[in-house]
């Protein structure tokens, strides 16, 4: 059964960081694209940033770029989101999911298959 668990998530100043996991069971993913999407409270959930399935391409959206860092461990089965210079309008439960083998160009929730449960991240201001 393939499972996918987040973890990290918190309640944060603005201003402050946070380190989201994603651990993988049930088989592999080093061969697959990943992703991070978050959802606030009435929106819909968003892209946030994708990596490839060696690490070697990463792309986060315009709203955090420079401040949020994808990166993951194969050998762990694990990926993470680096959050830093958070904001109030950070604030979301924080999912992760699985792309398409190798890499992904998308942002659209409809090309990940599998997805965590997710993880909330408050950051107050």
């Amino acid at each position: 059964q393939v499972q996918l668990v987040e973890s990290g998530g918190g309640l944060v100043q603005a201003g402050g960081s946070l380190r989201l996991s994603c651990a993988a069971s049930g088989r592999s993913f080093s061969s697959y694209a990943m992703a991070w999407f978050r959802q606030a409270p009435g929106k819909e959930r968003e892209f946030v940033c994708r990596i490839s399935w060696s690490g070697g391409r990463t792309y986060c959206a315009d709203s955090v770029k420079g401040r949020f860092t994808i990166s993951r461990d194969n050998a762990k089965n694990t990926v993470y989101l680096q959050m830093n210079s958070l904001k109030p309008e950070d604030t979301a439960v924080y999912y992760c999911a699985v792309g398409p083998k190798y890499y992904s160009d998308s942002a659209y929730t409809t090309d990940y298959d599998y997805w965590g449960q997710g993880t909330q991240v408050t950051v107050s201001s």
